[in-house]
């Protein structure tokens, strides 16, 4: 994208008759200031939505790239120089790294079950239930961003899988997909944000509750590794056995395909974080807009808090979650603020606001405090 400013009074003489049809312009500035920017100031005379249709193709058409903000109760139509083309992806880099990640799942499955692959390359089968349960999870997360991009018309990439070697961890890093050009306005970005972990949950919750029915319940063994509770697992392991647990010495050993979907709740309420990059810092933008940033700055300060071990000095039962530091500084690396879109005018909406609160709620139940112990 070119970031010279063509400044001439043709040029923003132009721009002022094209802006003059859906705003009452007030002031015209020109900022030097990167990103270089030619801004008209005034009040719209239609919707902000109808505006930037009308405006986009023919800013394009100029050379430009429209952007639509408010600031003093005024409305800002902003012109940027140069026009966004995405470039063409290579599916093939897709299709490698999901073959990829379904090996090392299969492998990391057949591992928690007993089975070494090197010693029989038939024992992958047996990481069958936790690598289809967790990567059905992650890819329906995915493609639900995917196709709600799609819809947008928004230039976006197929999921990527991140394998990671067995005995690192899990078989794999999540999945991830890449838009390649800004957001539309802040209803694409509550789409696009909000649909992967809704996706992802109408797969992870009826798996969860197949794999719950297929475990067992038994003596609680020390020094073993033991998952942690969230208010919806919990709630999920009453409704299969009848009683909270761990309670009474006692605790649920649970199959590949509930450790999978457990797995797979435990991401999606990551995802949930309001803050940042992540799906809840879009949601959260879409809701607060600038002030999102106070909410993305108070989860950092509660995860710093989950990470200490704290429990004994308020006299709790929490030993600390060393885990949330690596968090923090995921959200902090790929940045805190998040990127505004390119029309910042349009409302919501009363369905989508409230769409918003029950993720929130979602996160708030899925959350897990102190993910093993």
């Amino acid at each position: 994208m070119n970031t010279e400013l063509p400044e001439t009074p043709e040029t923003i003489e132009q721009l002022r008759r094209e802006v003059s049809t859906v705003l009452s312009i007030e002031s015209v500035t020109v900022s030097r200031r990167r990103p270089e920017t030619i801004s008209f100031r005034g009040q719209l005379l239609v919707s902000p939505s109808d505006a930037f249709a009308l405006l986009r193709p023919r800013f394009e058409t100029l050379g430009f790239t429209p952007t639509f903000t408010r600031a003093e109760g005024r409305d800002v139509v902003s012109a940027l120089p140069g026009v966004v083309w995405a470039r063409e992806s290579n599916p093939m880099i897709n299709l490698v790294l999901f073959l990829l990640t379904v090996l090392t799942t299969l492998w990391t499955g057949a591992i928690n079950e007993g089975y070494d692959p090197l010693q029989n390359p038939a024992n992958l089968l047996q990481g069958v239930p936790f690598s289809f349960t967790l990567l059905a999870i992650l890819g329906v997360h995915e493609f639900g961003h995917y196709f709600m991009a799609r819809r947008y018309k928004a230039p976006v990439t197929l999921p990527y899988f991140i394998p990671l070697p067995p005995g690192l961890g899990l078989g794999t890093m999540g999945a991830v997909i890449r838009l390649k050009a800004p957001f539309m306005d802040r209803r694409s970005l509550f789409d696009v944000g909000i649909a992967g972990p809704l996706a992802g949950l109408a797969v992870a919750v009826p798996l969860l509750f197949w794999g719950l029915s297929q475990s067992q319940v038994g003596p609680l063994q020390p020094g073993g590794l033991q998952e942690g509770n969230s208010i919806f697992y919990a709630f999920a392991k009453f409704v299969v056995f009848g009683k909270f647990l761990p309670g009474g010495g006692e605790d649920v050993f649970i199959s590949s395909t509930a450790f999978a979907a457990w797995l797979g709740l435990f991401i999606t309420a990551l995802n949930l974080l309001p803050a940042g990059q992540l799906d809840g810092g879009h949601v959260a933008y879409a809701l607060l807009g600038e002030k999102s940033r106070y909410l993305g700055g108070i989860v950092i300060g509660l995860l710093v808090i989950l990470g200490l071990p704290l429990g004994d000095l308020l006299g709790i039962p929490y030993p600390g979650y060393a885990g949330w530091f690596t968090w923090v500084l995921f959200i902090v690396v790929f940045g805190l603020a998040h990127p505004t879109p390119l029309n910042d005018l349009t409302d919501l909406g009363m369905p989508r606001r409230l769409l918003g609160a029950f993720s929130w709620f979602l996160f708030i139940i899925l959350f897990t405090p102190l993910p093993f112990s």
